[in-house]
């Protein structure tokens, strides 16, 4: 089986959850690339695509204020634009499905069902659906520093880890009985401008405070995968451009970085900041790397931007953001406004 050629006449992209970090970046990407593309949220407030397109890309964007959880919108919407590349990164994130399972559920799981569906009926113009995974989908390692984490081992250490899980299932079913192609990708621990929900938001805020000359202490610890938010993005699309079989799921490319040696860099990018931006030793329960061989196998190489290149531009970008008013510093250091946590992010 194969799908429409990669950003041809016929690639007509939806992103999910476009208003949410990954899916702002991915959208950035696509306009960058002069694809046809559809933003698909439950906000209507584009707060994340304003720190990274101009008003005038933003304008021109095709935009869909859609919930995910709703199979007839999706249906609609693919084919209103006659939809052939579908990127689904709408979901709740850590703290949102904690508060609200029932929630998270209908949003992280049903709401991917939905998508599955839809794509699943139109299998005759659709390239891989792409989504997002996370991480979080690992078990829960908690004291088992050392041991390589294995996709099929143990439970996840969050509800939102187990939603993951399950739309990793439903992804293998749906190709199994349907024959819907998937690339499932898991990121880690994703940073740069507009990420600023969920657990792993907190290295970006502390890039925000430093940038704003304010203090901030990172509530965790340890090593972590850092992704830059381009990066990641770059990795999606390429994935949506793939001509993939199967149900397939992967590990995104990162740096494993101990928090030290990301206060260092943040330190480098902003002179003067020296021991303004602290954090907590206990690590989260996720694992400090993983492989992402299999996805370099199914992509080939794909941007990596060095940490402190990625925290530089990174810094840089909310300088002038500050500097312009178009992003304020909140008490804790997160930028504002934050939207509704009944709203659909990107993973």
């Amino acid at each position: 089986m194969t799908g429409p050629a990669p950003h041809g006449s016929r690639a007509r992209f939806l992103v999910t959850g476009a208003h949410g970090c990954v899916g702002a970046w991915t959208v950035r990407q696509l306009l960058s690339d002069g694809a046809y593309v559809v933003a698909f949220d439950l906000s209507p407030d584009p707060h994340r695509l304003r720190l990274l397109v101009s008003d005038e890309q933003l304008a021109g964007l095709a935009s869909v204020r859609g919930d995910i959880t709703d199979l007839a919108a999706i249906e609609a919407t693919l084919d209103e634009h006659e939809i052939t590349h579908v990127i689904h990164l709408a979901a709740l994130q850590v703290p949102f499905c904690r508060a609200d399972p029932p929630l998270g559920a209908r949003v992280n799981v049903v709401g991917t069902v939905n998508v599955l569906e839809a794509v699943a009926r139109r299998l005759e113009r659709m390239a891989p659906l792409v989504y997002a995974s996370s991480v979080a989908a690992y078990e829960d390692l908690e004291g088992l520093d050392g041991v390589p984490a294995r996709a099929d081992a143990g439970t996840p250490g969050t509800i939102y880890g187990v939603y993951k899980r399950a739309n990793e299932g439903s992804a293998a079913i749906y190709w199994r009985e349907r024959g819907v192609r998937s690339v499932g990708l898991r990121p880690h621990t994703v940073y740069g401008p507009g990420r600023d929900q969920g657990l792993t938001s907190a290295p970006t805020s502390a890039m925000l405070a430093a940038a704003a000359g304010r203090p901030y202490r990172i509530p965790y610890g340890g090593s972590q995968q850092l992704q830059y938010a381009a990066d990641v993005a770059r990795a999606f699309i390429a994935a949506s451009c793939a001509a993939a079989d199967g149900a397939s799921v992967h590990n995104l490319a990162g740096h494993c970085v101990h928090m030290g040696a990301l206060v260092a860099a943040i330190e480098a990018a902003v002179p003067g900041c020296e021991g303004m931006i602290t954090y907590e030793e206990t690590p989260l329960p996720f694992p400090e790397a993983v492989d992402s061989s299999t996805l370099s196998e199914l992509l080939g190489a794909l941007p990596d931007t060095p940490l402190e290149s990625g925290v530089a531009e990174t810094v840089a970008r909310f300088r002038e953001l500050l500097a312009s008013g178009r992003i304020a510093l909140a008490a804790d250091a997160a930028p504002a406004p934050a939207p509704p946590a009944t709203e659909p992010f990107s993973a």
